[in-house]
């Protein structure tokens, strides 16, 4: 099963750039850069990994993102991430980035995309590894700071392909940012918003009506709510569930304890990703294995839930349509 996991043709798009960044890469950015970080060492940082909810992981994320300076540092970063997708027989991904993170610390909006779209490019051409990148405005600030941010966007907005919504939960409910996810409607952005992680079923309702999202970014708690687990189903809402990341943040107790098995058996549109994997212990290959040995799913449902996330991304329908008879090919034969 880990073989054919491991040939599983794939895309990711919940994965946050940043949470992507490797301690080790953190503390070498660190010292280039001339910025103390709080820990002595790697192995210091990842005993820091030991969270308790999703504002314990936030904290310690937004003390990493400090090292991004330069656009060398955000090409770096993306370049390591997708160089690890590649090896991991990933073929399309769609990554969030959270410009507020660096603008707020007087770096530049231009700096932080143009080293991320040089790496993007590169994996393109010595890849052949697809992309869209996603701008994340964060709810714990105003929504006067993410119009801000949007209108920093517009002179790059032939890069951006959607903005989402990101960071603390509980207590930034949907209707936060109804003007600003119109006003980036208008500009020709698709939308999407992390809902329904630690935030209530009503989250969901409100990302879908108030937002007008095409995905629901986690989206676990919706079992909550019947009527609203009905409409998942009958619209084929995608959520892009990282079930790593919701044991690590306490979500699920356990792995095991994870509902992403019972949404897939009730014909939900159930996505696999995984968030910020170098704080939550794995990329995509380590995702899969792990719903896949406590969960205890067929190579059926692999199937389904890779074939689910080709259509499920942004991709024209013929590149959907060709990645899902790479899929289908491999499975037959694998």
């Amino acid at each position: 099963m880990q073989d054919f996991i491991r040939g599983l043709p794939k895309t990711e798009f919940h994965i946050h750039l940043e949470g992507s960044l490797e301690p080790e890469m953190m503390f070498e950015l660190g010292v280039r850069n001339d910025i103390a970080l709080p820990y002595a060492s790697v192995d210091e940082v990842r005993a820091a990994y030991a969270f308790s909810n999703l504002q314990s992981f936030l904290d310690i994320y937004y003390q990493g993102a400090a090292v991004l300076i330069h656009e060398q540092d955000f090409y770096g970063m993306t370049w390591a991430y997708l160089q690890k997708m590649h090896a991991e027989n990933v073929r399309h991904v769609e990554v969030f980035f959270d410009p507020q993170t660096h603008t707020d610390r007087g770096v530049a909006f231009e700096t932080v995309i143009t080293g991320i779209q040089r790496a993007l490019n590169d994996a393109r051409e010595q890849y052949a590894l697809s992309s869209e990148l996603i701008m994340c405005f964060l709810r714990h600030l105003s929504e006067e700071s993410a119009q801000a941010t949007l209108q920093q966007s517009l002179p790059f907005k032939d890069r951006i392909k959607a903005v989402g919504l990101d960071s603390s939960e509980l207590g930034n409910p949907p209707e936060k940012f109804r003007s600003v996810f119109e006003e980036a409607r208008r500009h020709g952005y698709l939308t999407v918003a992390h809902a329904g992680e630690e935030g209530p079923p009503d989250y969901i309702w409100g990302a879908l009506d108030i937002l007008g999202v095409s995905r629901i970014d986690h989206g676990v708690r919706c079992d909550e709510d019947p009527a609203l687990m009905e409409r998942l189903r009958e619209e084929q809402v995608p959520l892009t569930v990282c079930p790593l990341s919701n044991v690590k943040l306490c979500v699920f107790d356990h792995m095991s304890d994870h509902n992403l098995g019972r949404l897939l058996e009730q014909g939900l549109c159930v996505t696999v990703h995984s968030d910020d994997p170098a704080y939550f212990g794995g990329y995509m290959n380590e995702t899969y294995s792990a719903i896949q040995r406590h969960l205890d799913l067929t190579r059926e449902d692999l199937h389904q839930l890779a074939r689910n996330g080709v259509q499920a991304t942004f991709l024209p329908e013929r590149e959907k349509a060709r990645l899902v008879q790479e899929l289908d090919d491999y499975v037959a034969n694998a």
